[in-house]
């Protein structure tokens, strides 16, 4: 069903298109040849000719807003509803740390990219050289 309706929006999208480009330019623009009104002369000129294009155009559009609300329900009515904390790691019962041996999530990133060894560096600073004797 939902093949069958984009082929329709398709359908109705390339329609429009054709309609909207159908019907005479009124200024506003550079049109064909530099100048304003790009339109054939004599193709598709008159009020009433005019008139059915407006209405084409309203109708097609109708049909476009439609058929995407109708695909925009059919989308997501076929995806059931998902958060964003379904694809985190459960955690140990009893561990509220983060996993993996602690750390901020720079550290965890880089650790699980491999450019930082598994165990977090010491948060004590380096024993100071000793001083020369004399």
């Amino acid at each position: 069903m939902q093949t069958v309706l984009i082929i329709v929006h398709l359908i109705i999208v390339l329609a429009l298109i054709g309609v909207v480009l159908l019907q005479r330019s009124e200024g506003g623009g550079m049109g064909l040849g530099g100048g304003g009104g790009g339109g054939v002369s004599g193709f598709m000129t008159g009020r009433g000719q005019a008139n059915a294009l407006t209405r084409a155009t309203a109708i097609l559009a109708g049909l476009f807003f439609l058929t995407s609300i109708a695909l925009t329900v059919m989308a997501t009515s076929t995806r059931a509803p998902r958060s964003i904390l379904d694809g985190a790691a459960p955690a140990a019962p009893g561990q509220s740390a983060p996993a993996q041996g602690g750390g901020n999530v720079l550290e965890q990133l880089q650790r699980l990219q491999g450019d930082q060894p598994a165990t977090p560096a010491p948060s004590s600073p380096a024993p100071a050289p000793a001083a020369p004797q004399q």
